[in-house]
């Protein structure tokens, strides 16, 4: 980042005391802005003498926030946001992104399903970068600087523009040893009798399964013998024979063609999990944000979606 004139200085000192929150040190926010140490140091040496408070509390290695950082961290966000939105607008320049974006991403979709997309985002914008975060969690938009967040399941939070995507169809699967040389359930009755493994994000002691072919839903209390917060240990563990799981359908079609995994109970489905892309409410939207909503709406719209 160049130094800059006295008239645009603030916003620059602004964008830096970010990087530096977020990044959790002056080195490395030194490094994610391509300058040296000693000018970020300048920059938010400048803007404490600014605004008369100590904003970091600095050690040789880390940085952390004051309570008067904390509180600059959220202002200096929503003010850098929509200064480089109505840059955009203004200058013209709505269709050409550039910059930073910082997304979150559930860890299965964002391995494999997202990242087609992601590619052909970032190959329509190089002057782009993306931070792509693998978490299954809730994140803190403003104290983390996310800019959006592809999740799976609902969405409460009203601070939030929420849009949905698509919606991932759930099925029961079990391997062939888990069966042994007896018949594949047809029922949830037959179901309970078996094993299980849970995805403790969705379920953990109880499996609602709804008819395929429409009716009232059964209630399947479990006793799992292995509780997961990740998708693919869940499969793992399934394919290991140690029980029947609930899981995404697009995760286990290869399993199922190959006969290493068996449906279950196929007139029977888990309902299917929305997935949503969310962002903060804010007045101003940058480009870049645009363009990947953009991107991301159009591949879900696919027949293979999500």
């Amino acid at each position: 980042m160049k130094e800059t004139s006295p008239a645009s200085d603030r916003i620059e000192l602004l964008q830096t005391f970010l990087r530096i929150a977020e990044s959790g040190s002056l080195s490395a926010a030194a490094q994610r802005l391509d300058t040296t140490q000693p000018t970020v140091s300048r920059r938010l040496q400048a803007l404490e003498r600014h605004f008369g408070v100590r904003l970091l509390q600095r050690s040789t290695h880390a940085a952390t926030l004051t309570p008067d950082g904390e509180r600059c961290v959220v202002m200096a966000r929503a003010l850098v946001d929509e200064w480089e939105a109505m840059q955009e607008t203004l200058r013209g320049s709505r269709g050409a992104a550039s910059g930073t974006l910082k997304v979150l991403v559930p860890h299965a979709l964002g391995q494999s399903q997202l990242v087609e997309p992601l590619a052909q985002y970032l190959h329509a914008h190089p002057d782009v970068r993306v931070e792509w975060l693998l978490s299954d969690r809730r994140p803190d938009f403003v104290a983390e600087g996310i800019d959006c967040a592809i999740q799976v399941g609902e969405i409460d939070d009203p601070n939030l523009v929420v849009i949905p995507l698509n919606a991932l169809p759930r099925i029961v699967v079990g391997a062939p040893a888990l069966l042994g040389r007896r018949r594949p359930p047809q029922t949830p009755e037959a179901l309970q009798a078996l094993p299980w493994l849970a995805l403790q994000t969705f379920y953990r002691d109880r499996v609602d399964l709804h008819p395929v072919a429409g009716g009232p839903p059964r209630s399947l209390a479990i006793q799992p013998r292995l509780r997961t917060d990740s998708l693919y240990a869940l499969r793992s563990a399934a394919l290991a024979g140690l029980g029947a799981a609930v899981v995404s359908a697009w995760l286990v079609a290869d399993e199922l063609r190959e006969g290493r995994l068996v449906h279950l109970a196929p007139g029977w489905a888990a309902a299917p999990l929305p997935v949503q892309l969310a962002y903060p409410y804010a007045r101003f939207q940058p480009a870049r944000l645009k363009r990947f909503i953009e991107a991301v709406k159009a591949h879900a719209k696919r027949p293979a979606g999500l």
